[in-house]
C-alpha cells in the first residue's frame, strides 16, 4: 500500500515579549484603530536578547517530539522553512538538528518566505512517500522583527516572531496525512518584497553595499493585490486537483498576514466564519511560522480534530505561494 506522510504531533514557540499597537503608537505616526482597521492585528511577539530563529525552532521541535513520544534519534530528516536564518551558513536546520540531538538526521533549509512551511512540508512528504526517510521534522520559523525599520509604519506594524513544528511519519494509507500540495511562483514580482543586504549581490564586506536596503521592504498595494488573487487561486487549484469542493473542507488555516486578505479568500471559497481559523490579531505576520503556529492553536482550542480535512494556503516574497490539503 502507498505510504502517506502523517502528522504525528505539533509544537510551537513564541517569544514572551509582546509588542502592542499602543507600543507602536510611541514609535511611529500610527494608531491602534488604524492598524486594526487595515490589518486586523492588535499585537505581535518580538524576540528578546539571544532569541534567534534556531532558538524558537528548537523549542517548537522539542515540544512536537515530546507530544509524538519520539526520540530525536529516530528522526531521519530535519527541514526548516525560514528566510531569517541565524547565519547565511550553516543552515538553521543544522543548528536545530544539533540542538535537539537528531544524530541520525539529514538537515537542510527551505527559503520560501511566508510559504516556507507549505514548501517544506511538501518536500518532506515527497521524501517519505518515496521511501527515502521514515520520520521527519518540519519547522516553519521566522524572526522578522530583527530586520524591521521601526520608522516605517507600512512594515513595522505587520511582523512578529514565531515558530511551529510538526513530526511526520510514513504510514500505510489509512486516509490520513498530507493529501495534496500545490506550489507556485512568479519571480517577476521579486522586487515587491525583499531584504537586499547580506547576500552575494550586496555583501556586507563591499563598500558598494552601503546603498542597499538593510531592512525589509514591501510594496504594500502590489503585494495586497497579489495575495488576494494568489490565495484564492491556490485554494481553487488544489481542490480541483483533488476532486473536492470548498464544502469538503472542515477547517481553513491560511497564512496570517492580514485579516482583509483572509476574509477575501474565505469569501471567494464560500467558507463560513466557523471554518476559518484566525490568530493574526495575536501574532501578526510570523512568515514561515504563521501556518504551523495557527495549526497548533487550532488543535489546542479543539477546532482541529483527528480526521478533519484542513486546507492551508500561504504566499510571500519570491513571489511564491501554495497550499496543502491535510487529513488531520
Amino acid at each position: 500500500m502507498k505510504k502517506r506522510a502523517v502528522i504525528q504531533a505539533i509544537g510551537h514557540s513564541v517569544p514572551d515579549k509582546v509588542l502592542t499597537n499602543h507600543d507602536l503608537e510611541k514609535l511611529v505616526d500610527t494608531s491602534d484603530e488604524w492598524i486594526i482597521q487595515r490589518t486586523g492585528i492588535s499585537e505581535r511577539r518580538m524576540c528578546g536578547p539571544g532569541e534567534t530563529t534556531s532558538v524558537l525552532s528548537i523549542r517548537a521541535a522539542k515540544e512536537a517530539l515530546a507530544h509524538a513520544k519520539m526520540s530525536p534519534a529516530e528522526l531521519d530528516l530535519v527541514v526548516v522553512g525560514t528566510v531569517t536564518g541565524d547565519m547565511l551558513f550553516p543552515s538553521t536546520s543544522c543548528l536545530v538538528q544539533a540542538g535537539i540531538g537528531a544524530v541520525n538526521a539529514g538537515a537542510f533549509d527551505v527559503g520560501a518566505a511566508c510559504a516556507g512551511f507549505i514548501y517544506s512540508l511538501s518536500v518532506a512528504t515527497a521524501m517519505i512517500e518515496n521511501g527515502q526517510v521514515k520520520n521527519a521534522l518540519v519547522v516553519g520559523a521566522d524572526t522578522l522583527t530583527h530586520f524591521i525599520d521601526w520608522t516605517d509604519r507600512s512594515t513595522c506594524i505587520l511582523f512578529g516572531d514565531g515558530a511551529g513544528a510538526v513530526v511526520l511519519s510514513g504510514e500505510e494509507d489509512q486516509g490520513r496525512g498530507i493529501m495534496r500540495t500545490v506550489l507556485l511562483a512568479d519571480g517577476t514580482g521579486s522586487q515587491y518584497i525583499d531584504l537586499e543586504i547580506g547576500g552575494s549581490r550586496y555583501p556586507t564586506t563591499n563598500p558598494e553595499s552601503a546603498k542597499a536596503r538593510k531592512c525589509i521592504y514591501m510594496a504594500g498595494s502590489e503585494v495586497y493585490r497579489f495575495a488576494v488573487n494568489a490565495m484564492g487561486e491556490a485554494c481553487c487549484r488544489i481542490l480541483d486537483e483533488a476532486g473536492l469542493s470548498p464544502k469538503d473542507v472542515d477547517l481553513f488555516v491560511p497564512h496570517q498576514a492580514n485579516l482583509r486578505i483572509i476574509d477575501s479568500a474565505a469569501k471567494r471559497l464560500g467558507l463560513s466564519e466557523e471554518k476559518v481559523f484566525v490568530n493574526v490579531h495575536k501574532y501578526g505576520n510570523t512568515s514561515g511560522g504563521s501556518i504551523p503556529l495557527a495549526l497548533y492553536e487550532a488543535e489546542h482550542e479543539g477546532r482541529l480534530q483527528p480526521g478533519m480535512l484542513v486546507m492551508t494556503v500561504g504566499f510571500g516574497a519570491g513571489l511564491v505561494w501554495g497550499a496543502n490539503l491535510i487529513r488531520w
